[in-house]
């Protein structure tokens, strides 16, 4: 059976690096990405079962890539968790206004990731 995959878009190296790893770890094939650009087109490729995002850009918005996403028929479906700083409400309200299923706090999201992706995962 093949595995579902997983991409992971992070500027930062922590948490992004190790989100991917723990999805490896539960059985996820994953793609990093590391340049938000490069994500509408890896995700509209791939056609992945879940993008994790990092929010908070050194350099541009990734809810544009989110709205993006949605405004796609062939990839609308695509759950979207993303995570950012609690010190940037304004940033998980955005998120979730353009489209992404969750948003969590770049601190916990290692260990709420079992449950989001429980809950980003669930048939609506």
């Amino acid at each position: 059976m093949t595995k579902p995959l997983a991409i992971v878009f992070h500027e930062s190296l922590l948490p992004g690096s190790q989100i991917a790893n723990r999805l490896a770890d539960t059985g996820w094939r994953v793609q990093t990405v590391n340049i938000a650009a490069n994500v509408l087109n890896l995700v509209r490729r791939e056609k992945p079962m879940l993008l994790v995002a990092e929010l908070a850009l050194r350099h541009g918005d990734f809810c544009g890539v989110i709205e993006e996403l949605r405004r796609d028929p062939s990839v609308s479906h695509v759950p979207i968790i993303g995570y950012a700083s609690l010190r940037n409400p304004k940033l998980h309200k955005d998120a979730i206004a353009a489209g992404a299923r969750l948003v969590a706090a770049d601190s916990a999201i290692l260990d709420q990731l079992p449950q989001l992706l429980e809950h980003a995962l669930a048939v609506e």
